[in-house]
């Protein structure tokens, strides 16, 4: 090049350009898009279901929406099961998980998660028929739930440590599928969350089910998941989940789709 004016004010220039585009992460890319597409388990009543009209409704679809309208962009309903929730985001089809995701640490060697916005308490879910009144009694029954959730693989690895013959686990694609087996007397029990169990006895379509005492697993704080590098956002979701409790949004949500007050999400030494 032949000025050297010139070439100093094309590099600066290209500089500038790399430097912004260095600078830029998914969160940009959401807010510019117009759009967040969230990843959101439609078979896990309240939390995510489809209404009578087959819309998207539940606590965590109006997370998803409060969270896009924080942003300032349209909400986008991913319906993801509960297997394809990191493969959704992985892929880019979706933009975030809101989707009562646990907070495990094998997770987070995929995605990023951010502090707890939920935090559930286990259940046995059983028919009535099936003479199990507490956990300990489904040691030599058929069990089963949706593959890859916390309560699932809670349960997957005590029946394994029970070794008893009779005993045996079913993996499902949804819960939906381990709740008509569950009716169908294919298993004996599952686990849920609490207020999965609440739904499902209130909605009338499974009459012959009911709760027999609460599973001894640990509370299970759920999070909203994000790619692993992408910490711009990451730190954006976590100051979104701060703000829906300080602004008492999750508790007005808590008390429309589940009922009662909010559980806390903290864990003495830790969450504050």
């Amino acid at each position: 090049m032949k000025n050297p004016a010139s070439a100093v004010f094309i590099t600066a220039l290209l500089s500038s350009a790399f430097i912004a585009q260095a600078q830029a992460d998914k969160l940009d890319d959401i807010i510019e898009s117009g759009s967040l597409r969230c990843a959101v388990t439609l078979d896990f009543p309240p939390m995510g279901f489809r209404d009578e009209k087959n819309t998207p409704a539940g606590f965590d679809v109006d997370y998803c929406n409060d969270l896009a309208k924080t942003l300032g962009v349209k909400a986008e309903i991913v319906e993801t099961p509960f297997p394809d929730r990191i493969p959704a985001l992985v892929s880019g089809r979706a933009d975030v998980i809101v989707a009562s995701t646990s907070d495990t640490l094998e997770r987070a060697k995929t995605v990023g998660m951010t502090i707890p916005y939920f935090a559930f308490q286990m259940v046995v879910l059983t028919r009535s028929d099936a003479g199990i009144k507490a956990y300990d009694d489904l040691k030599g029954h058929s069990v089963g739930g949706p593959a890859g959730t916390f309560e699932a693989i809670a349960l997957e690895n005590d029946v394994k440590k029970w070794a008893n013959a009779k005993g045996a686990f079913h993996a499902y694609q949804s819960l939906a599928d381990a709740v008509l087996a569950l009716s169908q007397g294919q298993i004996d029990a599952t686990t849920v969350t609490s207020t999965v169990a609440s739904s499902l006895i209130k909605s009338g379509k499974y009459k012959n089910l009911s709760v027999a005492g609460t599973a001894p697993y640990d509370i299970d704080y759920v999070s909203l998941g994000a790619k692993r590098n992408e910490f711009g956002l990451i730190n954006y979701l976590n100051l979104f989940v701060n703000h829906q409790v300080r602004s008492g949004r999750y508790q007005e949500l808590f008390a429309q789709w589940v009922g009662g007050t909010a559980p806390q999400l903290t864990a003495s030494g830790v969450y504050r």
